[in-house]
């Protein structure tokens, strides 16, 4: 099989133009070309007065020596790498102590999935409910006002990812091609086949809940067993090896290898892990807000002539401005056509996130504003940074006036600094509401003096990003988390063998697809593990 890339056709190219085009780029028969599939398709938006289609094809010919040959040295025409998924091994006949994974969003189904497939029949303890009901809970803050702090955008079957874009793309290097093998199990739960090709794929929220079901129903149907509502609260850790994980009931399950899909919102446990000694580190992370524009506005800035046009869709973005005060702004979680999320987990508190429908069909466009900060910003140790994002949500909280709503202010108000007190154009997506008001004490100064500055700025890259009637709607916080549970090149932590950190809570994930690969490669890690303990035994 060959790769070209690279091979653009017009935007409105008819169907059989693709084929005709690999004809003529190769300069063979057509009777010469076997077959051909799409492995990607993308456009480029910074020429949006010519905007094309670029592609990534597969394909199978009668001659591929010769052609490979008559092409060398071009770097856009080569062997198709082999981008299948290939378990590393099958679990022994006897395994004294199924794995034990901790969390079930996108690093925990895909670890327990991985690990199911290869025979392991893993036990799954998921402190919120099964999704739907979680769907019922989640709603219950944005419609009602009313948090349930074990059930909600954050903990819950499916993960924060299910409540947000749904994206699937990442920058991660990943050249075993896991991220392909993520992609497969969501078309094969239901995702649209069309998330294996586009450039940006996304699912959105009402489809991912039906593939979260039927993913779980995988795993059990290979032995693998879910508990839901069992929130862990204990480790039990013996000469450096995990034994036992406890929960909030009281009841010790033994176990000897757990993979800790936690999720960046999952403070009790951190706090609990760093009780126990498990080695952690504070990491970067970034605080903003969520900026909302009409998506009309986004398309006309981005796609020029061809906005609106529907093999397009709702158009995005991604920018970053570098301040003067050596800080960097950038959009961050950008979801086209979509709402700004009510995203706390715990009382008392307001957190923003961003979250769009398959369709992205609604009025306005949002993204986070955010800049970067680093443990130096906030000493203390590992749990500082927590400290901090606690701090700034309860500001949020009482800035908004203490009901769930979130504070906001108008980017032309906010540029300007003063309060705003009445709506403009832009209607905010934000339930339970928002109340206008002065945001410039919902952040560190040096946070408030970079976004004043980037603004401005962004318009530069965007026309009307920096619109009067443009709303910010605080705070973003939970951008990644403020803590990594560091892990060896084993995937165990570095001083408790058998513990497996994962994901977006133990900092090596950002996103659902990235949390798919990371829980991959842990599940693979922990499987080799008891396969080459059973071999040296």
């Amino acid at each position: 099989m060959l790769r070209i890339t690279e091979l653009r056709l017009p935007l409105d190219h008819p169907e059989e133009a693709l084929r005709s085009a690999i004809i003529e780029r190769l300069g063979i028969a057509a009777t010469d070309l076997l077959a051909f599939t799409v492995f990607k398709r993308s456009y480029d938006a910074r020429k949006a007065a010519s905007l094309s289609f670029i592609y990534t094809i597969d394909l199978t010919l009668k001659n591929e020596a010769g052609v490979l040959k008559r092409f060398a040295g071009d770097r856009h025409i080569n062997p198709a790498p082999d981008t299948g998924y290939h378990f590393v091994g099958q679990a022994p006949a006897t395994v004294a102590h199924r794995p034990v994974v901790v969390g079930f969003g996108p690093c925990g189904i895909f670890a327990a999935l991985i690990l199911a497939q290869m025979g392991f029949r893993p036990l799954v303890l998921e402190r919120g409910k099964a999704v739907r009901e979680r769907t019922k809970d989640t709603w219950g803050l944005w419609r009602k006002n009313v948090l349930n702090p074990e059930s909600n955008v954050q903990f819950g079957e499916g993960g924060a990812g299910t409540f947000s874009d749904g994206k699937l793309y990442s920058q991660i290097k990943d050249p075993k091609h896991y991220g392909r093998k993520v992609l497969t199990e969501f078309v094969k739960a239901g995702a649209p086949e069309e998330i294996m090709y586009v450039s940006k794929p996304h699912i959105g929220t009402f489809r991912l809940v039906g593939m979260v079901e039927t993913m779980r129903a995988e795993i059990e149907a290979l032995g693998g067993e879910i508990r839901f509502q069992q929130r862990v609260t204990d480790l039990r850790i013996e000469d450096g090896q995990v034994r036992a994980v406890v929960l909030a009931g009281g009841e010790e399950i033994p176990c000897d290898h757990v993979v800790l899909a936690l999720g960046h919102s999952a403070r009790d446990t951190v706090e609990m892990l760093h009780e126990r000694g498990v080695f952690m580190e504070a990491k970067p992370f970034s605080v903003g807000f969520r900026i909302e524009h009409p998506q009309s506005l986004i398309d006309r800035a981005r796609l020029g002539k061809y906005a609106g046009h529907p093999l397009l869709g709702a158009a995005d973005y991604k920018i970053v401005h570098h301040a003067q005060n050596g800080r960097s702004v950038y959009s961050f979680c950008m979801c086209p056509g979509g709402t700004v999320v009510a995203a706390t987990s715990e009382p008392n508190r307001v957190v923003t996130n961003g979250m769009s429908q398959y369709s992205r069909n609604e009025r306005n466009a949002n993204a986070g504003i955010v800049v970067g900060i680093t443990p130096e910003d906030y000493p203390g140790g590992p749990l500082a940074g927590i400290a901090l994002q606690r701090e700034l949500e309860s500001r949020a909280f009482e800035l908004g006036g203490g009901t769930y709503e979130a504070p906001g202010q108008l980017v032309g108000d906010f540029i300007a600094g003063r309060p705003s007190t009445a709506l403009g154009s832009v209607e905010p997506s934000y339930k339970p509401g928002v109340k206008l008001g002065d945001l410039s004490t919902a952040l560190p100064d040096y946070a408030i003096e970079a976004i004043r500055e980037a603004l401005p700025a962004f318009e530069r890259q965007i026309k009307g990003f920096s619109m009067h009637d443009a709303v910010l709607t605080g705070v973003e916080t939970r951008t990644s988390s403020p803590v990594r549970v560091t892990r060896g090149e084993n995937y165990q932590s570095l001083n408790v063998k058998g513990l497996y950190p994962a994901g977006e809570g133990a900092g090596y994930a950002g996103g659902i697809l990235s949390a798919g690969v990371d829980g991959i490669r842990v599940a693979e890690a922990l499987a080799k593990d008891i396969i080459d303990g059973q071999q040296a035994d």
